[in-house]
């Protein structure tokens, strides 16, 4: 009898359970259902359209520019080509045309990888036909901030900038005319010029447009560095000290040591130069028997002999070899040429030729004197400059499939 109530006792408790447990899992079926349908009417990121809805309106949409925190809202942007969204992706497409090289192989990408910040890791990038060129691939990051391109400083703008490659005889080695008719002849271009520009007609000065409208938006502003200045990042002590080091120019007098590379990379934080040819710095790589023309070339200055255009350090742990002609293939090597290896010229950079962290150096000689310790801080913060958002954004990534 004792052992039929336990049977009745265990029995009403399973089916107790049993109903709890049927009731748990309709409520939780219920919240599953409930939650699915509320994500699915969710609307959909209108700052991504699909291709179809891009291009299917009647005219070309402003593009909603956003300064980043921190950053100067003096940009560069030529009131005739104004930012479009049909106009940025159609520079996109184009900066990966390779319809734009003289037999179809190569394009703007080929020597702008995203991936290394929009550089190749070449010393000299190779055309068409395998020819090595003499200078090394300029990174392409905030160029919004910059009004002088190329490492001699040749265009003065990003438009001007954009039809020179295809034209050069070791780059993409093709005239304008040919670059038109290839891409006037093609499904797909002649429609999308004359939404963004109003004519199905394709000219070059439209194809620079383009370009010029999608590198405007390559914006770099997320790395570690940028987070620090935010107040959202918390450098280490190596990192905090390599930042102090790298904007103070030395002053032993006043036992205040430096790494004086901020009076020539000052854009790190203004996010571009905008002060003409003040951004292009003789920095002691040769003699003057042996020193590059550089900016005269273009000004027919002798004083700009051996200069050239500071480049962004943003992404530059990505961006090796340095140097307008690739010869450091390291950052350790850069920081040691500023330590130890100046050599002096008649227009080397005069805050270089005089920055020393020894009270009395020789004036024959032309030497930092960093020690190891702070030659490892300035890398750390080197290396705080890198910017994954930006290496890995799909909006700069190739719009074609493979």
């Amino acid at each position: 009898m004792m052992q039929l109530r336990c049977l009745k006792f265990r029995t009403a408790r399973i089916v107790r359970f049993s109903s709890l447990t049927i009731k748990l899992l309709y409520v939780f079926f219920l919240y599953f259902i409930s939650t699915m349908f509320l994500f699915s009417c969710q609307p959909k990121d209108a700052a991504e359209p699909a291709a179809s809805e891009l291009w299917n309106v009647s005219a070309p949409e402003p593009y909603a520019l956003k300064i980043p925190d921190k950053f100067s809202k003096n940009v560069n942007l030529p009131a005739d080509n104004p930012l479009t969204v049909q106009g940025i992706e159609l520079g996109r497409m184009l900066f990966y045309e390779k319809k734009l090289s003289g037999n179809n192989t190569l394009s703007c990408a080929s020597c702008h990888k995203q991936e290394l910040a929009f550089t190749d890791n070449k010393r000299f990038s190779l055309g068409i036909q395998g020819i090595a060129g003499t200078k090394n691939s300029m990174s392409l990051a905030n160029l919004l901030w910059t009004n002088r391109f190329f490492w001699d400083g040749r265009a003065a703008s990003l438009e001007e900038q954009a039809l020179q490659p295809i034209q050069d005889p070791i780059e993409l080695h093709q005239s304008l005319e040919q670059a038109v008719q290839k891409l006037q002849a093609t499904d797909i271009y002649p429609s999308k010029f004359k939404l963004v520009f109003g004519n199905e007609k394709i000219t070059a000065e439209n194809i620079a447009k383009a370009i010029a409208q999608f590198e405007r938006t390559l914006i770099s502003a997320n790395s570690p560095y940028d987070k620090y200045l935010r107040e959202e990042y918390k450098p280490t002590d190596l990192e905090l000290r390599g930042i102090e080091l790298f904007f103070t120019h030395p002053i032993p007098q006043a036992r205040l040591r430096g790494g004086n590379c901020g009076d020539c990379h000052l854009q790190i934080t203004t996010a571009g130069d905008r002060n003409g040819f003040n951004g292009f710095h003789n920095n002691g790589l040769d003699t003057d028997q042996s020193l590059n023309i550089g900016l005269q070339a273009f000004t027919k200055n002798a004083a700009d002999r051996g200069k050239f255009k500071a480049p962004t350090l943003r992404n530059i742990a990505r961006t090796a070899p340095y140097m307008h002609d690739g010869r450091f293939n390291s950052l350790e090597q850069v920081l040691d040429h500023y330590d130890q290896h100046v050599r002096i010229s008649e227009t080397l950079a005069p805050l270089i030729r005089e920055a020393s962290n020894e009270p009395f150096p020789s004036p024959s000689e032309v030497k930092l004197y960093l020690t190891p310790q702070e030659k490892q801080a300035i890398l750390a913060f080197l290396q705080m400059l890198t910017d994954e958002e930006f290496i890995k954004n799909p909006k700069f990534a190739t719009p074609f499939k493979d």
